[in-house]
């Protein structure tokens, strides 16, 4: 495999992964309320969510789900009440910092299972596969996999910091619930997308 077509995927892979998305906007969320090992617990069940998926789909399972459109829809649409379960969440969240007893950061399977259902994960893991991979083994989908998973996770951890550094900055709870509110906006506008697409 030449460095060309590594580079090539290293870069799709982090173009993939940073970018906005469900996904980011949870990791920013925790970054800003949580502390940092909290967020990255999920980062790390996003990223192993997202590794697991884009193993099954370079495997066949999106041929699966073309050759079954209803396999499709249902998952569109379990995602897109997932998506809008998360962005309720979020704008209920009234901006005081969590205390022991508060509501629980979003943990390890809320990050895997978020990626099953997210739209830009299985977009990203389909147009990934079909344009580096050949399909005739599991060679490349091997490297691209091990290219992918460090990618993805300090692309998500960078969120994490992202709400970290904003946290320290605006520290008011009113300032917190207004992010708050406004990325339970951006999230649900994400689910608005999916349902008019």
């Amino acid at each position: 495999m030449s460095l060309s077509l590594i580079a090539s995927m290293s870069i799709f892979a982090l173009a993939a992964s940073i970018s906005p998305g469900p996904v980011n906007l949870v990791c920013l969320s925790s970054g800003t309320r949580y502390p940092l090992f909290q967020g990255l617990v999920f980062v790390t069940g996003a990223t192993l969510g997202f590794i697991a998926l884009f193993i099954a789909v370079g495997l066949g399972l999106y041929s699966l789900m073309l050759q079954f459109p209803l396999l499709q829809e249902v998952l569109r649409w379990a995602g897109v009440a997932f998506l809008l379960y998360l962005s309720l969440q979020l704008a209920r969240d009234n901006g005081e910092l969590p205390s022991a007893e508060g509501r629980p950061a979003p943990g390890f399977w809320t990050g895997a299972l978020m990626q099953a259902l997210n739209p830009k994960a299985w977009l990203a893991a389909a147009s990934g596969i079909g344009a580096y991979t050949s399909g005739q083994g599991v060679e490349e989908l091997l490297v691209f996999t091990a290219l992918y998973l460090p990618i993805c996770w300090l692309s998500l951890a960078s969120w994490v910091y992202a709400g970290a550094f904003l946290r320290r900055h605006i520290s008011q709870p009113r300032n917190l619930m207004l992010l708050n509110r406004l990325l339970a906006l951006l999230l649900a506008a994400t689910c608005l997308y999916l349902i008019l697409e």
